[in-house]
């Protein structure tokens, strides 16, 4: 039996990104085939807690990060140097115990999951090393980058960073992860495997109960996810639906401008920061929903708006290129940052029945066909164990 190592060392607060999601769902259906060991922070040790997943040794390597102010670019490069620093201290540490080991795996490229996994890889050159790189950074300059003004200095540090993980990946690293297609070309003399994702819960049936929202968005409350842009595009879907409501799942390093522009627009009973949802409560709130929406502006992949059409609901997204093979069906896409066209797009699905139905059918079949997880996660085994 292989034993592998995974690294997730870098997760802050109780937030959960696609690669927490990956890797948590690896650790579930792969701990019967595989003994899995598990260096990690206190933050991502919850994560698993919470999925009530068991079976797997832990090293922790630090308490939680769960400051105020964690999320501002001085206090993350802080925390980068901190938990890198406590992932190498604790690989070498226990490197008499990784002696046993077949196979590491680094969540993310950032650096408290990347150099550890380095340092082993150094330190036993046989070991095969999994590189996780789920976003390649978007250059500082370009047009297409989420962080402007005075957040330019985040993008830099996001960027340069990340320039280090892949050199270093391009050299060390046995197999690479990615969640789309188009970021194989980074990775050109490696093999890559591609994830996309999965979702963990289909349902028998469509979701068709009464609905209390007309729309659900779910994710990080980060530049990155268009969040600020939802909130533009609900204006416009209020100005011929005045009593549309929109329900919003998630939250993170943008809450108070969320919160701020929903006052600033005259919004309050028409969306609903509903937090942090999981397990059946974030059901619920999927299941009185009609439509979701995803207006990320720079993604690879989208990996919640998977787990809401799964019952049937058809989405919106912008028609980004990332976009194109994990949803080539049941939703329909707007011009790239049009706030206009997307309430248009929206408004077409709610007043379209047929439109609707359509699209709702190909959203069940879209993910019940490509998305399950216990599927997707015996095609990524085979892929990288085989």
């Amino acid at each position: 039996m292989f034993k592998l190592l995974i690294i997730a060392n870098n997760n802050l607060g109780d937030g959960i990104s696609g690669g927490d999601t990956i890797w948590l769902n690896f650790v579930k259906y792969w701990k019967k085939k595989i003994k899995i060991s598990l260096l990690a922070s206190q933050d991502a040790i919850n994560l698993m807690n919470r999925k009530k997943i068991k079976g797997v040794d832990v090293v922790r390597t630090d308490r939680a990060n769960n400051k105020v102010g964690h999320y501002q670019s001085l206090a993350l490069f802080w925390h980068g140097l901190r938990r890198s620093y406590k992932g190498l201290k604790m690989i070498w540490r226990h490197r008499q115990k990784w002696k046993k080991v077949d196979f590491v795996y680094s969540v993310s490229d950032f650096w408290p999951d990347f150099w550890p996994a380095l340092l082993l890889k150094i330190y036993r050159p046989s070991i095969k090393w999994l590189a996780g790189c789920y976003l390649i950074a978007p250059r500082p300059w370009s047009r297409l980058s989420p962080y402007k003004s005075k957040h330019k200095l985040k993008a830099w540090f996001f960027y340069l960073s990340q320039l280090v993980s892949i050199f270093f990946i391009k050299g060390w690293a046995d197999v690479v992860l990615v969640t789309s297609k188009t970021e194989k070309k980074a990775f050109r003399n490696k093999k890559v495997v591609v994830v996309r994702g999965g979702v963990d819960f289909i349902p028998s049936k469509k979701w068709l109960g009464k609905k209390k929202y007309q729309a659900c968005f779910m994710g990080r409350f980060h530049f990155q996810k268009g969040v600020l842009k939802m909130i533009d595009i609900w204006k416009e879907v209020v100005k011929k639906r005045k009593r549309a409501k929109l329900a919003m799942i998630g939250d993170g390093q943008l809450k108070r401008k969320v919160e701020n522009k929903i006052k600033k627009l005259g919004l309050e009973k028409n969306i609903d920061l509903l937090g942090f949802k999981y397990g059946m409560d974030k059901i619920e709130v999927f299941k009185t929903s009609c439509l979701v929406v995803h207006p990320a502006t720079y993604d690879s992949g989208g990996m919640s708006m998977a787990e809401i059409m799964a019952g049937g609901i058809p989405g919106v997204c912008f028609d980004l290129k990332s976009l194109k093979s994990y949803y080539p069906q049941g939703v329909l896409k707007a011009n790239c940052f049009d706030v206009k066209d997307f309430a248009r797009k929206i408004d077409s699905l709610l007043s379209r029945p047929e439109l609707y139905g359509r699209l709702s059918e190909q959203a069940v079949n879209l993910i019940r066909e490509r998305w399950a997880w216990p599927r997707r996660a015996e095609q990524i085994y085979r892929q990288i164990f085989s």
